[in-house]
């Protein structure tokens, strides 16, 4: 069996950054491999390591750059990997439909009986990709798993499912299936120094629009990102000075204003 894991890079800005057009500098940005998305990984390797998955790859949409992050999947456990990159994503915000026309073409190429992904990025946080995924290929699906028990023989997968209210939902989803997973789902590892070495020679495989059959208005997104800012904090909040005398008859003068009265 193949499982196919969809990984992101995100971008974690500093506590202090600039803005530069609408975006923010990528000099303030740390890039790293999606929390959710390390899961997936993660419960992709376990089946490996269980006999069940035969192969395990993980796919990236990214620059050249993404390939370190994308290096820390292979590096964790992860066979080989796809790399998804045009001139046509450059100065644009891919929307959840964009993303889906390369994953989908993905999946086609690939064939995979499973499919898993984060439920949501942590810089969009649409929480719609894997879903949507599912959709459009036909596939079953589950989101946000929190467990899972695949039956390769059966063909089935068992998870459970945290929805609201801490209500979960145990189901069986038929193969081939999408499954987005959530946090928790299990402990994601840490690279070792071998792994390290080893992913460097772990074939990853850089493919554009053309590569998947696909063209620039393929994957045409129906959002623009017009203008980004930081938002002008408004607060009520008074800081009371002076010593504690004069602070203590302060604060007495506000709890009356406000109608608390002893």
């Amino acid at each position: 069996m193949k499982v196919l894991v969809t990984v992101k890079e995100v971008g974690e800005a500093d506590d202090d950054f600039e803005i530069e057009g609408t975006d923010i500098a990528a000099s303030d940005l740390e890039y790293d491999l999606n929390e959710w998305d390390d899961y997936a990984v993660e419960a992709g390797v376990q089946l490996a390591e269980a006999g069940i998955a035969d192969e395990v790859v993980a796919v990236t949409i990214g620059p050249e750059r993404a390939e370190e992050t994308i290096r820390m999947a292979l590096a964790k456990g992860a066979d080989r990997a796809v790399r998804v990159w045009d001139d046509a994503f450059e100065g644009t915000f891919a929307d959840v439909s964009s993303k889906v026309d390369v994953l989908e073409a993905v999946v086609d190429e690939e064939e995979p009986e499973l499919v898993l992904s984060g439920v949501q990025a942590a810089d969009t946080a649409f929480g719609a990709t894997g879903v949507a995924l599912a959709e459009r290929i036909g596939f079953d699906h589950a989101a946000v798993v929190n467990d899972l028990d695949l039956d390769a023989d059966a063909g089935v997968a068992n998870v459970h499912r945290e929805l609201e209210g801490g209500i979960e939902e145990l189901t069986e989803v038929d193969l081939p299936a999408v499954l987005t997973v959530q946090t928790g789902l299990n402990e994601p590892r840490y690279a070792s120094l071998r792994g390290i070495r080893q992913a460097q020679r772990k074939e990853i495989a850089a493919k554009d629009l053309g590569d998947l059959g696909l063209t620039p208005a393929d994957v045409e997104s129906a959002l623009t990102l017009t203008e980004m800012y930081e938002p002008e904090s408004d607060s009520d909040a008074e800081i009371i000075e002076g010593d504690a005398g004069e602070a203590a008859g302060r604060l007495a003068d506000v709890l009356r204003e406000k109608g608390v009265d002893a």
